[in-house]
């Protein structure tokens, strides 16, 4: 009988040890964290979220290590994107709701103050006309981006009822050039009327998903910049 016992309890120990949990997952990011080693961290985080899904911390963790990534300028190799952050940080809110107070403080996320998605955590959104003020002067807004130039357009609305344009113009032989124009704005409803010195008043919409769209040759913003596009 000692004997079985014996052979019983070499067989369990000799037994293949199953995956790791998200618990573990989640700690030995942590650790990767607190050294430093922030890509590694990240594989960590994203390993304990597929592992269990519906552990909040380890989504909030990918969002914050994200964030530090981003500040570090490295956005493509990471994939940090504001989209991104904001997409992961929404899924441990709604995992669980006590995330987003300890978001508001966390300086890992101050990449993403400036997103629509941040402010739409916040319970502001552009479905309300009431909140579209307050979404214009909080929001970064980016036009699109020509290949390697990235951004070429940005408004910056501004108390008061102050914007600012900043343009990056690019000549036949590839030299880019930047201006910032100072103007002004007015809203009703989701309705902007944007006037640039030397231009014709522009009207343009903040719709309810999201995108400030004018006619040409203003176009089209989004909070998001154009990145790492070849």
């Amino acid at each position: 009988m000692v004997l079985a016992l014996s052979l019983l309890a070499v067989t369990l120990s000799a037994a293949p040890a199953g995956p790791p949990s998200g618990r573990a997952l989640n700690t030995q990011g942590f650790r990767l964290y607190q050294s430093g080693r922030y890509g590694q961290a990240l594989e960590k985080f994203q390993e304990a979220a597929r592992a269990t899904p519906d552990y909040a911390l380890a989504h909030y963790n990918a969002a914050a290590t994200l964030g530090v990534l981003r500040k570090q300028g490295k956005v493509c190799e990471y994939g940090a994107h504001r989209d991104v952050i904001v997409e992961k940080l929404a899924t441990a809110v709604r995992l669980d709701p006590r995330r987003l107070q300890r978001a508001k403080d966390d300086r890992d996320l101050d990449v993403i103050r400036d997103t629509l998605g941040w402010q739409k955590l916040l319970g502001r959104t552009p479905e309300k006309e009431a909140d579209v003020p307050a979404l214009l002067r909080a929001v970064s807004w980016y036009g699109p981006g020509v290949g390697v130039y990235g951004t070429t357009r940005t408004l910056k609305f501004q108390d008061a009822g102050r914007v600012e344009l900043w343009k990056k113009d690019v000549d036949a032989s590839g030299s880019a050039h930047e201006s910032r124009t100072p103007g002004t704005y007015t809203v009703r409803g989701r309705t902007v009327e944007v006037k640039l010195p030397g231009s014709a008043p522009v009207t343009g919409t903040l719709g309810a998903g999201g995108a400030l769209t004018f006619p040409e040759p203003l176009g089209t913003f989004t909070d998001s910049p154009s990145e790492c596009d070849a």
